[in-house]
């Protein structure tokens, strides 16, 4: 993996199955803690309204917009239906001595 590695937070700080807002450069990502205990990270504004993912709710691999109720799959970004139709952009994950870190 190449890119610009960041890290986001220890690996503890994130619960199962939920979701954290993290703030570099000017941008806002979500870093999401499956129940599998896999780590993923999107954009972290809602593509329909900007509105801070990590408010959202969190279940079944889905970040559910605390607005419009817009949801997207964390996994792979994709837009799950109205009212967003934008998909979320992803970000590779790594996990290295308890940190969480995402390559931009």
């Amino acid at each position: 993996m190449s890119g610009n590695w960041i890290e986001v937070c220890g690996k503890d700080e994130i619960d199962e199955e939920d979701v954290i807002r993290f703030d570099h450069g000017g941008r806002t990502f979500a870093v999401y803690r499956s129940p599998d205990d896999e780590f993923f990270a999107t954009d972290g504004l809602c593509t329909h309204e900007h509105i801070h993912l990590a408010d959202g709710l969190v279940m079944d691999e889905i970040i559910e917009c605390p607005k419009h109720n817009g949801r997207f799959n964390y996994k792979t970004g994709e837009a799950k239906g109205a009212p967003v139709c934008v998909h979320l952009k992803t970000y590779p994950v790594k996990i290295e001595g308890g940190a969480v870190f995402i390559s931009l």
